[in-house]
């Protein structure tokens, strides 16, 4: 006997949320999970961090300061490198990265090729180095470590680096035969270096010192 597969019933009639419910009635203007294109994606105007994946959004959580911290310190390491010797430009978070149809990331550094750059009004394409800085949540470290790894090794940017606060760890991933090998990992009293940027290298315990910047040590 065969089964007729029948397509699942979606919710249209809009529903009266109560106090304490989600507002349904504003939810139900909004495309679907798994039905988001890039146009809808572009058009968000919200101050959260949000991500486009398979057609489906991805809130992101709000940084801490001292996340904050880390990409300043990073930002301005890099962007000195960078602008010194004339090799392109450095952006942070939020920015919206397409990485191929469907999906865009937003890396919380990035590193760009002047010939990457058209207009600046547009949304990029791409990257030459990205780097993330991870969040506590088992969630967020697996976007972090495993998912956006396939994906920015996918988009072909040629080094991604992670920055883990929670294991005190900078790794640096170098693009091979289309997948990331671990070119290094770092730990305090160690330094991590570019292979994509000669000369440019993080100290591991001026970095996650720099979490500390502004503040009375005991």
């Amino acid at each position: 006997m065969s089964t007729i597969l029948q397509e699942p019933v979606v919710e249209t009639t809009p529903r009266r949320g109560g106090d304490g419910e989600p507002a349904w009635d504003v939810a139900l203007l909004f495309p679907l999970q798994g039905r988001w294109s890039e146009s809808d994606y572009l058009a968000i105007d919200t101050n959260k961090m949000v991500e486009l994946a398979d057609g489906r959004l991805e809130v992101l959580p709000m940084p801490t300061f001292y996340h904050q911290l880390l990409v300043k310190y990073f930002v301005m390491r890099l962007d000195s490198h960078v602008v010194e010797r004339r090799l392109g430009d450095v952006a942070f978070a939020p920015l919206p990265i397409r990485l191929f149809p469907g999906t865009f990331r937003e890396p919380d550094i990035v590193f760009l090729r002047g010939e990457r750059v058209g207009d600046p009004h547009d949304p990029l394409n791409g990257a030459d180095l990205v780097v993330e800085v991870v969040s506590d949540a088992a969630d967020n470290r697996r976007r972090d470590l495993v998912t956006k790894r396939t994906e920015y090794a996918r988009a072909g940017i040629a080094e991604y680096w992670i920055v883990d606060p929670q294991e005190k760890c900078v790794s640096v991933l170098v693009l091979e035969a289309g997948e990331y090998r671990a070119h290094q990992e770092r730990r305090p009293g160690g330094s991590a270096a570019s292979v994509l940027l000669p000369g440019f290298q993080i100290s591991v315990d001026e970095l996650f010192a720099a979490g500390s910047a502004g503040r009375e040590q005991p």
